[in-house]
């Protein structure tokens, strides 16, 4: 089994979504990033599961988290603010490696909170959700 450091991972943007115009570029001003995947539950007990509550696994969902430090002068930074600000779907790619696997999907970037801690460089925390698309949500790479 190959161990892969965050640093080896790649997030990629397009402005406009999946669809959008354009090549796929690296956002190379990031800090920390996460990938949070999770099912929702359905409940499916029965008089017959024995008194025991059973759940079955039912709508999948993704919500991303991006640390960036605050480049105004950054292309990613600049296309993450606008999609935030218009409220317009921005494609990503969070692979963890250059051509690796991961989700692809177009989000909405829902949380974009400012961090001035007195001896750091001020950063950006952004959230992006999964959102409406004509182009679905596929896992790459893999």
């Amino acid at each position: 089994m190959a161990i892969k450091l965050g640093m080896e991972a790649k997030l990629l943007y397009k402005v406009g979504g999946q669809a959008g115009g354009g090549a796929w570029v690296v956002l190379g001003n990031t800090r920390d990033v996460t990938l949070n995947l999770e099912a929702g539950e359905g409940d499916r007990t029965t008089r017959s599961n024995s008194g025991l509550r059973v759940d079955v696994a039912a709508l999948q969902g993704a919500v991303g988290g991006v640390g960036m430090v605050w480049d105004t002068a950054d292309a990613g930074f600049t296309a993450i603010k606008n999609a935030f600000f218009g409220n317009d779907p921005i494609g990503f790619q969070i692979l963890d490696e250059t051509s690796g696997q991961g989700l692809q999907a177009d989000f909405s970037i829902t949380n974009f909170s400012r961090n001035e801690a007195l001896e750091e460089a001020i950063t950006v925390s952004v959230t992006a959700k999964v959102t409406y698309s004509a182009t679905a949500p596929s896992w790459i790479g893999g």
